[in-house]
């Protein structure tokens, strides 16, 4: 089936929400109950083996009934970092198998609201941590070509947090750097410094991200310009980043230095940042533009040595020659001062 425009984590104000898609001819919003009202979506804290139940408005603004599925999908991050919800024919484990609607569909008349309860009941086993999933409604009608159906759907993301010990932990996974040279002999170059983000706790993180690369000792160091901050990382998500960094001196062994900030949101929507974590690599580099040049240099210098040598050797017979004359010519002056 084709997904249009309805976004497994749609964020709901205080009034109906639709898809962006204006054929959608429904919205949905959270109840109003002991929870609150007008609620963005549905947030719990849930001990292993507790309950709750909450209910799902759906609104149906068109001049037609509908007929929609109801169902609970579990939260994944999409390529583009995008949360987003698995398909119902998709099998869910965490979130999508814990809320469990009171009917698998609804029938809402035009003009007129629905209120489908729905109950969270976490198995005992339930491990610590955080959890994102969703409550969906769904309507599969047939394309415009006849074709491949078309399931439209519009839902309200379920952020969960099982109660125990929380685990945050982000690491850097993969971390490599290319380095493109210059023409210019005494000049920088750029570099490219790529590496993937890893959640490896047991909470949702945003990670803030720094990146520098210095020669030995520290020396010519140079940081990249401003990174935009990751998606927020479900637990056991990756995120692959790519980072610039122009005018690094090819320093012959460069030193790259990773440094995250884990970034984790509370229930209230606080945001507070964790210990930094600092991942560092290093890698060779080659200044071929000035290696050439200093070989030229060399070159040049070996070329004018050798001339200066040969001069020098041509030269050496004259003076051997002028040596015997002034022998022989010492003798004779000796005679003539005799006489």
């Amino acid at each position: 089936m084709v997904l249009l425009a309805a976004f497994g984590f749609l964020t709901v104000g205080a009034g109906p929400a639709a898809a962006e898609d204006g054929d959608v001819p429904w919205a949905v919003r959270t109840a109003s109950n002991d929870f609150g009202s007008g609620r963005q979506n549905y947030t719990y804290t849930l001990n292993p083996g507790g309950q709750l139940k909450d209910g799902l408005v759906v609104v149906n603004r068109g001049v037609t009934p509908l007929d929609l599925a109801v169902y609970a999908a579990d939260g994944f991050t999409t390529e583009a970092g995008q949360l987003d919800l698995v398909t119902k024919d998709a099998k869910s484990t965490r979130v999508g198998a814990w809320v469990h609607a009171d009917r698998h569909d609804v029938t809402v008349r035009p003009g007129e609201s629905v209120e489908v309860p729905f109950t969270v009941a976490l198995p005992d086993n339930a491990a610590p941590g955080d959890y994102m999933g969703g409550i969906v409604t769904s309507l599969t009608q047939a394309s415009e070509a006849g074709e491949t159906p078309v399931d439209r759907r519009l839902g309200i993301r379920i952020r969960l947090r099982v109660g125990g010990e929380l685990k945050p932990s982000l690491s850097v996974e993969d971390l490599h750097v290319r380095y493109s040279g210059t023409p210019n002999p005494f000049g920088k170059g750029d570099a490219t410094v790529t590496y993937t983000i890893h959640n490896t706790g047991n909470a949702i993180l945003t990670a803030r991200q720094a990146v520098s690369i210095s020669g030995p000792f520290g020396r010519l160091g140079v940081r990249a310009g401003q990174i935009d901050d990751s998606p927020p990382l479900l637990p056991g998500d990756t995120w692959k980043v790519s980072v610039p960094v122009h005018e690094v001196a090819p320093a012959l062994r460069l030193t790259v230095t990773v440094t995250l900030v884990p970034l984790l949101t509370d229930a209230s929507g606080s945001i507070a940042p964790l210990a930094m974590v600092e991942t560092t690599t290093h890698a060779w580099t080659i200044a071929w533009a000035l290696l050439l040049f200093v070989l030229v240099v060399l070159c040049g210098l070996v070329v004018a040595g050798l001339a200066s040598r040969r001069r020098r050797r041509h030269a050496k017979p004259r003076e051997d020659i002028r040596v015997p004359e002034a022998v022989e010519q010492a003798p004779r002056e000796r005679e003539t001062s005799h006489q």
